[in-house]
């Protein structure tokens, strides 16, 4: 039985501006050398985004790895974060399936444990058309409970169009996006052309200075709340400085994290423009959290490994600009 949600479909949008806000990121999973799930470091890893104050977390995607998992895993890897997290934490999935009966399988399930969102890929396989693609979402919609997010990078294959974007902004229980393109200029102008309820959120926090100075609300689906590590308190500062209106101390503070974020560019952002992936860069990322000492253990079969000459990089460069 589904439980019961914060908000009815009427009311999403609403409680989506209040509650969607600050840091929402996508964590990695923690593997065994077996390729099974290593659940005591998926609890652990949660106690620590709740310790570092995560506002909410987005759940099983691209960097959770479960793109590579059964239907079996992906349900109890979600069971999992969800025991852990107690209720102590909003929590929202990511699906990415072409069927969208699979996708509202999927959708039922989490409802049942407690999550109060989702964001939903594009589907390509088949559905192509901007009406195709529409109707997909509007299906989704009709049939679950749950606020729904749209993801709008061509990680998926596809880039959604300015003006779909804004027809799926309509939908009462579409209640924001991630917009992915890595063009912040795209993240203005959407959100001109979608309702002022609608959350466009720029998940680069390089663009998040400029971008709160635009209305942006949320880093949705990021990663830098947790990896910046020793240096998060800067992200926080500069935000709090900026929502404040000191836009001189706030800058101040941004540019303090650049040789972090150059760092993280290096390794994730740069690699993930050129061919819209995140396998690619993984491994980084994974090697970033055991150098924090978080869960994260190997890529899953059959990803290729960080080699030992890598990791040792990473870590001497992780320590050189303090976020260990």
């Amino acid at each position: 039985m589904s439980k019961q949600l914060p908000y009815t479909k009427s009311e999403a949008k609403a409680w989506a501006q209040k509650s969607i806000v600050d840091w929402y990121d996508c964590p990695v999973s923690s593997f065994n050398a077996d390729d099974t799930f290593d659940e005591q470091g998926l609890r652990d890893n949660i106690e620590y985004y709740i310790d570092i104050g995560e506002t909410g977390l987005v759940l099983g995607g691209f960097v959770a790895e479960c793109w590579n998992t059964t239907v079996t895993e992906w349900k109890r890897y979600h069971e999992v974060c969800a025991e852990a997290a107690a209720g102590r934490i909003p929590l929202h999935t990511i699906i990415f399936d072409p069927s969208v009966h699979q996708a509202m399988e999927k959708l039922d399930y989490v409802q049942s444990l407690g999550y109060v969102a989702a964001e939903i890929v594009t589907p390509i396989v088949q559905l192509r058309a901007d009406e195709e693609i529409y109707d997909y979402y509007k299906y989704l919609a009709d049939h679950s409970d749950l606020a729904i997010i749209f993801y709008r990078s061509m990680v998926s294959g596809h880039l959604l169009s300015l003006d779909l974007s804004r027809q799926l902004s309509e939908i009462p229980s579409i209640v924001g996006m991630k917009q992915g393109s890595l063009n912040h200029a795209d993240t203005v102008k959407l959100r001109h052309l979608c309702q002022d309820d609608f959350i466009v959120s720029d998940p680069i926090e390089t663009h998040w200075f400029n971008d709160i100075r635009h209305g942006g609300q949320v880093m949705y689906g990021a990663f830098n709340h947790i990896l910046y590590g020793k240096k998060r308190h800067l992200l926080e500062e500069y935000t709090e400085l900026a929502r404040a209106g000191n836009w001189d101390a706030a800058f101040a503070k941004y540019n303090e994290l650049a040789p972090v974020r150059e760092l993280l560019d290096e390794v994730m952002f740069g690699p993930l423009s050129g061919n819209f992936t995140y396998a690619t860069t993984l491994g980084n990322v994974k090697a970033w959290y055991d150098a924090m000492g978080l869960a994260a253990g190997p890529l899953r079969s059959p990803m290729r490994q960080v080699t030992p000459e890598k990791r040792e990089w990473l870590n001497g460069k992780l320590k050189e600009v303090g976020v260990v």
